[in-house]
C-alpha cells in the first residue's frame, strides 16, 4: 500500500503562528513536537501523517486519526514511522517506510505500507 501528500509550507506556518502550540497538538504527539524546529518540518510531519491515512484507504477520521500515527527520528536524522497497536491490527501492517523531502514552498511526504492482507492484483 502506498500513499503521498504535498503540504504548502506557509499554510502550516500560518496555523502555527495563529494558534501556537495548539495547533501542533492538534496532528501531533508531544514527542513530535520536541522535533519540530521550524514550520518546514512541521509541515513534513503533516503531510506524512495523511500518506499513511491515504496508504489504508481511510484518510484522517474515525479509523485513522493523526495520534494514530507517530513520527520518530533514529539517530542519524532519518524519519521513521510508529503506528497505534488500533492500526497495526486492523490493517494487519507488518512494515512500514517512510520518506519526507522539502522543495521551495511545499513539503512531501510517501509512506509505503506492507500488510498481510493486502490485496493482490486483480487478474482479467
Amino acid at each position: 500500500m502506498i500513499g503521498i501528500d504535498l503540504v504548502k509550507i506557509a499554510r502550516v506556518e500560518k496555523m502555527m503562528e495563529r494558534f501556537g502550540d495548539k495547533a501542533l497538538q492538534k496532528f501531533l504527539h508531544k514527542e513530535e513536537i520536541a522535533l519540530v524546529k521550524t514550520a518546514k518540518t512541521a509541515a513534513g510531519f503533516w503531510a506524512t501523517k495523511e500518506a499513511v491515512s491515504k496508504a489504508l484507504g481511510t484518510g484522517i477520521g474515525a479509523l485513522c486519526g493523526f495520534h494514530d500515527i507517530m513520527i520518530y527520528k533514529e539517530d542519524s536524522g532519518a524519519p521513521k514511522l510508529s503506528l497505534s497497536s488500533k492500526l497495526i491490527k486492523k490493517f494487519a501492517i507488518e512494515e512500514a517506510a517512510l520518506s519526507i523531502t522539502h522543495d521551495g514552498a511545499y513539503a512531501i511526504s510517501v509512506v509505503t505500507l506492507k500488510s498481510s492482507t493486502t490485496d493482490k492484483v486483480k487478474q482479467f
